[in-house]
This record gives structure tokens, C-alpha cells and sequence, in this order.
């Protein structure tokens, strides 16, 4: 079973010359835990959302946000986000490593670049926070919790591990599994039995001392592992994987998951999916549907949703409202990119548009799943954050272009 896990982030995002507090005052619609409510205005102090409903806006920077609509900020759980810039430039690629290696140990925000240009251009769509995860070998690292604001890794870095990314795929998903059996079973057994490894006097472990400690907290139910499983009796096989090595996992991807829908919901195992991922797309998704997500929510599993991109994660909107054409509940769906991403890694502090929950908001032109919906203001920890990116700034730079011909150099 999964069990609350309690991560509260604390971030410092740099401060900028502002009242002591703001209210977003007048919104249309305002999406709370309960549901989308209206006439309801959210006051924030400092970092924190501190009232939410008839709120004094005396003294306060007043946010007009009349007919607009307001959401807790987006979060993309499955990106490479400040890990890439150019993924065929090897040099600005951070957050892959090569073969079967193991790498528990790696926290891939140690690689992280908050001046990434990348990061902008998704958070001027409504992206405030990801996960970011590395990639390759049998056990690619631990991947972390980031917000896209900030200029240093000390600001924007929110937890450094907030689950441990393996991988069962290969020649043989059967073999990948025995392989994480193995590691587990030496992680225990180097919990056990330290002393003697360290003196030389025990058998050989599958990985190093530094990797096998990095699953203590896997074992202890801290963290979970999470698994990429499309196909159902590969989802099958990882919850009986769970079950007997007593871990928990999250399951990224689910493209049959709907095949097993009461399953997943009894062992209380998220799904990380992309409501976009139905038909012959290859023979591990053959029973894929574009009614999954409904379907497993409908179960009651714990469905977030995911673009699974990088420099299109500012499509995550886009990829929720095709989960609603799916047939899955719209409040569903903004909680599946907004509230769940967080309750589903443990975050406690965020996601929810509530008293006490870090002040990410965005404002919104009108219904935040319409593709031709804008943004009109974006908060992280409190602070408004410029709709600015490298694309704007192209943009406005060459709005006006100089006249044709130019006139000729001069022969001087």
C-alpha cells in the first residue's frame, strides 16, 4: 500500500519590491480542493496562500482576475526540463547515462540549470513546477522536484529525491526484474551486514556501496521506485513485484492500465499517463484506449497526467483536455496536473489552491484546458513571474523588420 509521505519543499525564490501581501480578487471560477468554486479570492503572504474566500485586500497589490479563471500552477512530472537544451547536442544534454548501469546514487538535480531557456517558454503556459528524471541504464538515478523560477539550484531545487527512476526493459523484462530483485536483496544485505563489506569479508554485491544505499530509502517506503510498464501484464508483473519486496512503486506510462484498473486501485499505485497514447502504436500498447485515464479514475486509481516531454511540456494543458474528450471528469483533470502530481510524491505543501499551500496560481483567460486559452499571470511561491521567454523576446525583437532594400554601404 501506499503510505502518506510528508515532503515539504522550502524554497527562496529571489525577492522583488511588492506590497506584503496580493489578492487575486474576482475570478470567475476558482478550482479548489472541493471542486471549482466562484466568488472567491485568494490573499498570498510571502511564499504561502494565507485565505482563501471573503478576504481583506486593504493594504494588498490587487490582482483583478475578473471573469478569468484561476488554477494552482501545472506540473509536468515526467521532463528533462533545465537537464537539455538541444537533445542532438550531446554537450547540453544532463540527465542520461548508458546500458544496464546502475546509478541509484545519481541525483540528476545536481545537473540542473534554472537559467535553462527552455524553462520560460513552458512556464509562460501555466507550468510553475516539474519533476525532473534521468534516463538509462537499469536504475537511472533519483529524480527531484524543481520550480521554475529562481537563478541557482540552492533557489529552485525543492527536494533532490523524491523517488528513484529503474527501468525493467531490455532483451527480457523477466531479467530486468530479477536484476531489481538482486538489488534490493543487496541493499539489504549491506544493511545488515556493513561491517563485513567494508573489511572485505563478504560476498560480491551487484553494485556499489554508494548505490545500494541510495535504496535504503526505497526499502523503507520513503520514496517510491518508478517503473515504466505500457503493457498489462507487464503492469501485472510489477505489482506483484511491489507486493512481494514490500516497496512502493509508481508506474509511468499505463497504456493498458485500464485492463487493470481494479488491480492498481487496490494496491493504491499511481499512474503516470499520456491520455494522447491509444492504438497500434507498437505491441506493447495494442489494448491502449483514449478513455484510459476515465476508465482508472473511475476505479479509483491515482491518475496524473504527463505530456512526457521537455520542450513541449507546455502541451500538458492541451494533453489533459484530450483526457476529458476521453470521457474523464474536466475537475479530474486539472486535479490530475495540478493537485495529484504532488499527493502522489509526497509533497504536503503543494498543488492545492488552499490556506497554508505554497502560492503557485495562475490566471487564466478562461477554461485552462481550452488550447486557445492564455495565460494572464503566473505565481511561484508568492511572487509574479514576467510572461517572458527567449521566444517572446524573438518575437517582439523582429515584429518590425527594416525596410527592403537596405540601403547600400557606403564605399568609405
Amino acid at each position: 500500500m501506499i503510505r502518506a509521505m510528508s515532503v515539504v519543499l522550502c524554497l527562496a525564490l529571489p525577492s522583488v519590491a511588492s506590497a506584503a501581501c496580493t489578492v487575486v480578487q474576482g475570478a470567475e471560477t476558482v478550482y479548489l480542493p472541493k471542486g471549482p468554486a466562484s466568488g472567491v479570492d485568494v490573499r498570498i503572504e510571502g511564499e504561502r496562500i494565507t485565505a482563501v474566500g471573503e478576504v481583506d485586500a486593504a493594504g494588498c497589490t490587487v490582482v483583478d482576475a475578473t471573469g478569468k479563471t484561476v488554477t494552482y500552477g501545472l506540473t509536468e512530472v515526467s521532463s528533462t526540463l533545465g537537464l537539455v537544451e538541444v537533445g542532438a547536442e550531446r554537450g547540453t544534454v544532463d540527465h542520461t547515462g548508458e546500458g544496464d548501469a546502475v546509478r541509484a546514487a545519481l541525483r540528476v538535480t545536481d545537473a540542473y540549470n534554472p537559467r535553462s531557456s527552455v524553462i520560460p517558454v513552458q512556464r509562460i503556459e501555466g507550468i510553475t513546477s516539474a519533476v525532473v528524471t534521468p534516463g538509462g541504464g537499469r536504475i537511472a538515478g533519483q529524480g527531484g522536484w524543481v520550480e521554475l523560477a529562481g537563478t541557482t539550484q540552492a533557489q529552485a531545487v525543492g527536494a533532490s529525491s523524491i523517488g528513484v527512476w529503474a527501468s525493467m526493459g531490455g532483451e527480457s523484462k523477466a531479467q530486468g526484474l530479477l536484476e531489481l530483485r538482486e538489488l534490493l536483496e543487496d541493499a539489504r544485505f549491506l544493511r545488515r551486514k556493513g561491517a563485513a563489506y567494508d573489511s572485505g569479508n563478504s560476498r560480491e554485491l551487484a553494485a556499489s556501496r554508494l548505490d545500494l544505499q541510495a535504496l535504503y530509502p526505497v526499502l523503507d517506503g520513503e520514496v517510491p521506485l518508478v517503473l515504466g510498464a505500457n503493457r498489462a501484464s507487464d503492469i501485472e508483473a510489477v505489482l506483484r513485484f511491489a507486493k512481494e519486496e514490500g516497496i512502493l512503486v509508481v508506474i509511468s506510462g499505463a497504456a493498458e492500465g485500464w485492463l487493470l484498473a481494479d488491480a492498481l486501485a487496490e494496491a493504491n499505485v499511481p499512474v503516470i499517463l499520456d491520455p494522447l497514447v491509444y492504438g497500434s502504436g507498437g505491441f506493447d500498447q495494442m489494448h491502449a484506449r483514449a478513455d484510459n485515464a476515465a476508465l482508472l479514475h473511475e476505479a479509483g486509481v491515482t491518475v496524473v497526467l504527463s505530456s512526457f516531454s521537455t520542450h513541449n511540456a507546455r502541451t500538458l494543458k492541451q494533453v489533459a483536455g484530450n483526457a476529458v474528450r476521453g470521457g474523464l471528469d474536466h475537475d479530474a483533470a486539472v486535479k490530475a496536473i495540478t493537485e495529484t502530481p504532488a499527493s502522489a510524491f509526497g509533497i504536503a505543501d503543494r498543488g492545492k489552491v488552499a490556506e497554508g499551500q505554497v502560492a503557485n496560481l495562475v490566471v487564466w483567460g478562461g477554461d485552462p484546458l481550452e488550447i486557445g486559452t492564455a495565460v494572464e499571470a503566473v505565481f511561484i511561491e508568492g511572487q509574479s513571474v514576467p510572461l517572458v521567454s527567449r521566444q517572446t523576446e524573438l518575437r517582439d525583437r523582429y515584429a518590425t523588420l527594416p525596410g527592403s532594400p537596405l540601403p547600400a554601404l557606403s564605399l568609405e
